[in-house]
């Protein structure tokens, strides 16, 4: 009994010894090449004519959820921007410019059946130009959109314009 015992307990403790040493490595984990302008945004919705003039502010009643990421091929010239079905169901591949961290695209199908087009502009993530409830810096995003279902001549502009979600109850 107390062979089996040696052998059961000498086999745990090679089997523990085996796995325990693990290869560590020097590598970092990276980025994708447009990580800066990536994000879950927190955005609120205004309507303005095309002369400036605000016509309504907060259309919404409150933030609602807006994602821009990198494309599967990781471009460093293009992102996909989504709002994940909470205002206007679009989402479209456009160009951006990593440099200037700035996104807009001329007329393009926003919705799967290309029935939809929308114009984005003025699009622009802002580093640390945001300050969350707690006082700390945060990124904000804002760009303006217009889409032909909602007005054929392009007469109505949203600006959606807000902050990185931080994850943290605010």
């Amino acid at each position: 009994m107390k062979k089996i015992l040696y052998f059961a307990m000498t086999a745990l403790a090679l089997g523990f010894g085996f796995t325990a040493c693990d290869v560590e490595t020097d590598e970092e984990a990276g980025g994708t090449n447009v990580q800066n302008l990536a994000g879950h945004w927190e955005v609120t919705a205004d309507l303005y004519d095309t002369a400036g003039n605000l016509l309504a502010a907060d259309i919404m009643g409150g933030t609602f959820d807006l994602f821009t990421y990198n494309t599967s091929a990781n471009d460093a010239d293009s992102i996909w921007i989504t709002d994940a079905h909470n205002f206007w169901q679009f989402e479209m591949k456009i160009p951006c410019n990593v440099n200037t961290l700035t996104f807009s695209c001329p007329e393009k199908d926003y919705d799967a059946d290309g029935t939809g087009k929308a114009i984005i502009t003025n699009g622009k993530v802002l580093l640390g130009a945001a300050t969350n409830l707690h006082g700390m810096p945060n990124d904000s995003i804002t760009l303006d959109i217009t889409f032909n279902d909602d007005d054929p001549a392009y007469g109505y502009i949203y600006r959606l314009s807000g902050q990185k979600y931080t994850g943290f109850y605010e």
